[in-house]
């Protein structure tokens, strides 16, 4: 069903495929977590995620995917690189940043979301930009309540970002690019920027599912797209952290449908209802 603007409103069986999907997103970026070591090449983990993602009966949500086609099963941007990154050759060395963005369909239904992992020992402001990144995407979640509206999320990205500015780094927010409406489509209205003032765009209603993806640098936000028409990059060379949840909301609260425990413990840990199942 849609409703004003093309948002889509899942019913509650709906929303459980959404979960599986989820659940498959989940499963396989912590099984590519522990993957992520030096000597690995990205398209090595690419093909363990394909892998994975196909043996539990889900369908890589990235493959052949827009044009031109994606044509991986999941993004491994490194170091400078923002999002979209294609996986190939390249080997990860001790030091490097790897986001990894990941999706998958169950049953016509999406799940997306990313994590960015360290290789062996990295640089104290990159752990910290790590750190910023995680808990500012938390921070958003955190804000989403039924009734509210979109930009309430883009304002919670924002201003623990901010919060965060100062002795360790001046972090920077990528604005192009932002998180989104998901399910019978990986991308959908409702835009989730990351950024903002609360109380604009789409209201929260139960059934709307979003993913929401803050992409934090520790420098200027300003960007490239790199010869291949699909990796994003710093335009100054400075590093970049990515994370990513799909949630919703239900009458008792948040749900992250992509992580594993629905998001209870950091929701719990940050006061604010769980309200999965």
């Amino acid at each position: 069903m849609f409703r004003d603007r093309g948002v889509e409103i899942k019913t509650p069986d709906q929303i459980d495929r959404m979960r599986a999907a989820g659940l498959v997103v989940g499963r396989t970026l912590e099984l590519l977590r522990g993957r992520t070591v030096a000597g690995v090449t990205t398209g090595e983990l690419d093909a363990i995620a394909e892998d994975h993602i196909r043996s539990s009966m889900a369908t890589p949500s990235f493959k052949g995917y827009s044009h031109p086609p994606f044509p991986a099963s999941i993004c491994a941007s490194v170091n400078d690189e923002i999002v979209h990154g294609i996986p190939g050759d390249r080997v990860l060395r001790d030091g490097d940043l790897l986001s990894i963005d990941c999706g998958a369909i169950v049953d016509g239904w999406h799940g997306d979301a990313a994590i960015t992992v360290a290789v062996g020992t990295v640089t104290d402001q990159a752990l910290e930009l790590m750190d910023v990144t995680e808990n500012a995407l938390w921070h958003g979640l955190a804000a989403a309540r039924l009734g509210g509206r979109v930009s309430d999320i883009s304002h919670g990205v924002e201003s623990y970002v901010r919060s965060r500015c100062g002795g360790g780094g001046d972090w920077g927010i990528v604005e192009e690019y932002v998180g989104h409406g998901i399910g019978s489509a990986m991308h959908q209205p409702p835009s989730v920027p990351n950024y903002g003032r609360p109380g604009k765009g789409v209201r929260l209603t139960e059934g709307l599912a979003l993913a929401v993806e803050p992409m934090v640098v520790a420098g200027d936000p300003s960007n490239v797209l790199l010869d291949d028409d699909w990796t994003v990059a710093t335009r100054d060379g400075s590093l970049a952290a990515h994370f990513e949840h799909t949630f919703t909301l239900t009458p008792r609260g948040a749900w992250v449908l992509t992580a594993l425990d629905g998001g209870e413990q950091r929701l719990t840990d940050l006061g604010v209802p769980y309200g999965g199942h």
